[in-house]
């Protein structure tokens, strides 16, 4: 099967799953199909599923992927000792292991298509994911605290591990507790890096946009955060800074060039 004949097969299997779909119409545009395939990836609660849909899938995705164009971390240059800054799309990173700001649910974001980091990384990892965060929820009895962190195979992503943490969120002024919150979440997800025996791990920018977090401060305290860490533990440890708007980039170039 081309990716064309894989998309309408998951889509076709997808609709299958759930009889409020049988009215659904699948478009003959292509990215309009996409939207279509996307969406019902992200509604769709754990559960098991087939292994041809999972084989097709996988191949699909990988595919999707490598059409953007992957970027391993070889390729890269430190911006200090063992810190590298990147702006790209981290579903696209070849490293050990990519941070994703999870929700306290875990189990990634069910709104269609939205563009939350959340959203965007369980779409292209598969319905894998999903289920592995709910295995994990489901044992653990209680949502994910603000600031803790677990570990998942990263699935058709590029690269190894995906390490969920639940990011703070900011009403109004930013408070100590915000602030210590999001400390936790960097160190949580350095201790789980270090203690799966990770070469490196890839930062997003924790508890910003929708999250509320002022961009700037957000950057002091994971830059701060992760040297400190560093030289506590004496880790090598690598630490990929990845940013996707241009004025986080300018943030964090700025900060970092000042060490």
């Amino acid at each position: 099967m081309n990716q064309e004949e894989k998309r309408l097969y998951l889509i076709k299997y997808l609709l299958s799953e759930n009889n409020k779909y049988n009215d659904v119409e699948i478009p003959s545009n292509e990215d309009d199909q996409k939207k279509l395939l996307r969406s019902l990836f992200n509604v769709r609660l754990p559960a098991p599923i087939g292994e041809e849909f999972l084989r097709v899938q996988d191949e699909y995705l990988k595919e999707e992927i490598k059409l953007k164009g992957i970027c391993d971390i070889k390729d890269l240059n430190y911006i200090e000792d063992e810190i590298y800054l990147w702006q790209g799309d981290i579903i696209t990173l070849k490293c050990d292991a990519i941070v994703n700001a999870a929700n306290s649910g875990m189990t990634g974001c069910y709104v269609p298509c939205h563009n939350c980091i959340d959203n965007i990384i369980h779409t292209y990892a598969g319905v894998q994911l999903r289920n592995a965060c709910n295995d994990i929820m489901i044992k653990q009895g209680h949502e994910e605290e603000t600031g803790n962190a677990k570990i998942t195979s990263a699935y058709n992503l590029p690269c190894k591990y995906v390490i969920h943490t639940v990011g703070t969120i900011v009403s109004g002024d930013v408070t100590k507790k915000n602030i210590d919150e999001l400390k936790s979440c960097y160190l949580s997800c350095l201790k789980l890096a270090d203690d799966n025996k990770l070469d490196n791990i890839a930062f997003c920018c924790i508890s910003t946009g929708i999250f509320g977090f002022p961009n700037e401060i957000a950057a002091e305290i994971a830059i701060n955060t992760v040297r400190d860490y560093k030289k506590v533990f004496k880790t090598k440890l690598e630490v990929i800074f990845n940013v996707f708007k241009e004025c986080d980039y300018e943030i964090y170039k700025n900060l970092l060039g000042r060490h």
